[in-house]
C-alpha cells in the first residue's frame, strides 16, 4: 500500500499526483491519498454540457474560486483550500465490469468510521437538493438546529485495470461554501438548497481538518501491510 500526503504546488500538479494513484494501482499496488486541495470549484462533465456552463465558471472565478473540471463525479464541488478535504483510494482490478457495489461499500464504511472516530453519527443519503447528489453520501445531524447535511460525496472512476473511489469531506467553513455553491448552481440552472450544505464543525465534530485527515487516512489504509508514506 502507497499513501501519499500533502498537495502540490498548483492545481493542475496536484491534479496529475491523483492520476498517479490509477497507474500505481493498475502496476499492482493499492494507493490511498487524503489532503486539502487547492481553493477550486471543480465541475463535472455534466456540468460543461449545461447551457449556463461559462456563466457558472465566470461565478466561481469572480468569488475567488478558480474553475476546474474534474474526471471523477457528477455535479460542481467546492474546495475552500484551508479545509476542504479530498481522498482518493485506488486499487488494482482484474475486471472493470465487476466490483463497483463493494468498491463503493468499503469506501463507505471507512468514511463512516473515521467519522464516528471523531464524535459524529453519519447517516447514509442526503437531504434533497445537494450539491453533486449521489447515491453514496454522508450527512450528519446539525447541532444548532437538528437539520441533517451533506458533508461526504462519493464518486468512483473505474478502468479495465484499475479504479479509483474518490470523494470530498466537509470539514468547515460552510457559509462560504455554501454561498459559492448556490451562485455556481443557480448560473447552471441546477437545484442546490444551500442549508443541505454541512461541515463537521457544524456537526460539533473538529474544525482543523488534520484530524479529520489523519482519521480517514488510517480508516482507507484498514489493515494493510508495508505500507510506504511520500510526502510531497
Amino acid at each position: 500500500m502507497r499513501v501519499f500526503r500533502g498537495r502540490a504546488g498548483s492545481i493542475a500538479a496536484d491534479r496529475d499526483v491523483s492520476r498517479r494513484l490509477l497507474s500505481i494501482a493498475a502496476d499492482g499496488d493499492p494507493a490511498v491519498r487524503v489532503w486539502t486541495p487547492h481553493r477550486q470549484i471543480a465541475f463535472g462533465r455534466r456540468d460543461a454540457r449545461r447551457e449556463g456552463y461559462d456563466r457558472a465558471r465566470a461565478a466561481a472565478d469572480k468569488r475567488g474560486f478558480p474553475p476546474i473540471e474534474r474526471d471523477v463525479g457528477g455535479r460542481a464541488v467546492a474546495y475552500d483550500g484551508a479545509t476542504t478535504l479530498a481522498f482518493a483510494r485506488a486499487e488494482p482490478v482484474t475486471d472493470g465490469r465487476t466490483g463497483t457495489t463493494e468498491r463503493y461499500e468499503r469506501a463507505t464504511a471507512a468514511l463512516e468510521q473515521a467519522l464516528r472516530t471523531l464524535g459524529l453519527e453519519p447517516s447514509h443519503g442526503e437531504p434533497d437538493d445537494s450539491f453533486c447528489p449521489g447515491t453514496h453520501s454522508l450527512s450528519v445531524n446539525t447541532r444548532a438546529d437538528g437539520r441533517e447535511r451533506k458533508i461526504v460525496g462519493i464518486a468512483q472512476r473505474v478502468r479495465s485495470d484499475a479504479a479509483l473511489v474518490a470523494g470530498i469531506v466537509l470539514v468547515a467553513n460552510r457559509g462560504d461554501l455554501s454561498a459559492v455553491l448556490e451562485a455556481v448552481y443557480d448560473a447552471l440552472d441546477v437545484a442546490l438548497e444551500p442549508a443541505s450544505v454541512g461541515s463537521i464543525a457544524a456537526a460539533g465534530g473538529p474544525s482543523d481538518p488534520e484530524p479529520v485527515r489523519a482519521a480517514i487516512e488510517d480508516a482507507l489504509v484498514g489493515d494493510a501491510t508495508a505500507v510506504s508514506i511520500e510526502s510531497l
